[in-house]
């Protein structure tokens, strides 16, 4: 097995907990039939296993079992549905067999296709669970969307995820990474994404929600996870549902004055746009994985430090694989008509007419664009000093924009006077025109000069000057946790 384990089958799985005896509980299932426990009990002996199961399928019903919410498949009503169930499964049978049984209850809310098929098919799955008898319950909650087109497809997919998400939390809780890997067993990646995943209770109190998320994204179980301005993990729907969205790129290793400034300059511009006036919007900091994985491997704590600083100065942290901005406007498209803004600095703009990205399109940089700019998006694009482009160009630039003696001195380099390939200035004319490309304005000129890799040299060289390059909060953040090589400094003073 070349050092591999076997893959359990789905029924393997369900009839491994079928037989093992201290574990017992109910399963709650509404919408989508009873795919989950239909699992258990074609698995055989799910009389051990099983106290009861139930589909409130009728909306009175469901009210009247679990109250009220505001919407039938969401997180709120899947709450309900697990504090319900859980409490009436101890307060009858906790005295029967409460000292020998770790109750669970398994819940899930569900939408699948419609009849005619104008929903999305998506889902609340959570499960409750004691790891010893009259112990305090442990609890996993995720987001699931399924990607199949008919609806006896997507009930299949459901109830296979589910028994893997309940094996997973039993026999795997030890290796959260595997248990995460496990969502997709017997199922692949492309008949559903998990794209919101949160542990709570005593068997994960040392877990971290912000980076099981992560390893959704690295394991391709999603696209995108989305975290609040105070760390906590978001659904991305939720968010960006029917919303005017901005969003800036970067590294943010660490985030920097500049940062800042670009997005709020865009921001001023945004929302007095026509298609944006008025509109709930919501304004994202992004960061693409390809941006935290170094030498290959993900550095957690550097992922985290890079989260707790943009979430420190009250940013909202979107995490994503769409090294290409045409994937990740089209992401948005998902959940909005709303209009969508971009805010990005020179050297972005110049890789953006960089045709050797779109070489897996059949249409090349022109099917790019007419992805990335339909349906209201537009880029505004921060300038840049030319001392700054001439770094560009001579040690990351790739050919594709002006040579840095076209422009004279103490000249910034903007979206009006930056020059791409010449047989694409026609088209980079096109957009400048029309407004899909715009000019930040009204931006701090005395901030220019900053970027972060000179931030992170000067932290290394013991250069306080770097203090005054990021916001105030990050600064004292980077100090007080020893962020980004900080610590070293106190290492070496403290040995003085």
């Amino acid at each position: 097995m070349n050092g591999q384990k076997e893959l359990l089958t789905t029924s393997q799985k369900a009839l491994t907990i079928n037989l093992d005896a201290p574990k017992y509980g109910t399963f709650a299932e509404i919408g989508a039939g009873q795919e989950v426990a239909r699992e258990f009990f074609q698995a055989g002996g799910a009389s051990g296993t099983i106290a009861k199961s139930i589909s409130a399928y009728d909306m009175v019903f469901s009210d009247a079992i679990y109250g009220k919410a505001p919407r039938y498949v969401s997180r709120e009503r899947l709450k309900l549905m697990l504090d319900h169930e859980f409490n009436l499964l101890v307060e009858r049978l906790s005295a029967t067999r409460g000292d020998r049984t770790n109750f669970f209850v398994f819940a899930d809310t569900v939408a699948t296709s419609s009849y005619m098929g104008s929903n999305e098919p998506h889902g609340w799955l959570g499960f409750r669970f004691q790891t010893e008898p009259k112990g305090e319950p442990s609890e996993i909650v995720l987001h699931v969307r399924m990607w199949d087109k008919v609806a006896v497809l997507q009930q299949q997919a459901l109830g296979i995820v589910g028994v893997n998400f309940i094996y997973g939390a039993l026999y795997y809780r030890d290796d959260l990474g595997r248990l995460i890997e496990s969502f997709r067993d017997n199922l692949g990646t492309d008949r559903i994404e998990i794209d919101m995943l949160r542990f709570s209770g005593p068997a994960f109190e040392d877990v971290d929600n912000r980076l099981m998320s992560l390893f959704l994204v690295k394991h391709e179980l999603t696209n995108a996870v989305m975290f609040g301005k105070d760390g906590e993990v978001l659904q991305p729907s939720e968010v960006l549902h029917k919303k005017a969205i901005l969003v800036e790129r970067g590294s943010f290793r660490p985030v920097t004055n500049v940062h800042v400034d670009m997005l709020n300059c865009a921001t001023a511009q945004f929302v007095q746009e026509p298609l944006a006036k008025g509109k709930d919007m919501v304004v994202l900091m992004e960061i693409t994985m390809n941006n935290l994985l170094l030498a290959g491997e993900l550095d957690a704590q550097d992922f985290l430090s890079r989260v707790d600083l943009l979430a420190d100065i009250g940013f909202t942290v979107l995490i994503s694989n769409y090294s290409e901005y045409y994937r990740l406007t089209s992401y948005f498209r998902r959940y909005t008509k709303e209009m969508i803004g971009v805010a990005m600095g020179i050297s972005n703009l110049v890789e953006i007419f960089n045709e050797k990205y779109y070489e897996n399109l059949e249409g090349g940089i022109l099917e790019s664009f007419g992805r990335l700019f339909r349906n209201s998006v537009k880029l505004y694009i921060y300038p840049m000093s030319k001392e700054a482009y001439e770094r560009y160009v001579s040690q990351e630039g790739s050919g594709q924009g002006s040579p840095a003696n076209a422009f004279s001195s103490n000249v910034l380099i903007t979206a009006k006077n930056v020059k791409v390939v010449d047989h694409l200035s026609n088209l980079y004319a096109h957009l400048l025109e029309n407004r899909y490309i715009d000019c930040i304005v009204g931006f701090d000129s005395d901030s220019l000069h900053i970027f972060s890799r000179d931030v992170l040299r000067r932290i290394k060289d013991k250069d306080a000057t770097w203090e005054d390059m990021v916001p105030k909060p990050v600064a004292k953040a980077i100090k007080r946790r020893g962020l980004f090589g900080y610590s070293d400094h106190l290492i070496l003073e403290g040995n003085k």
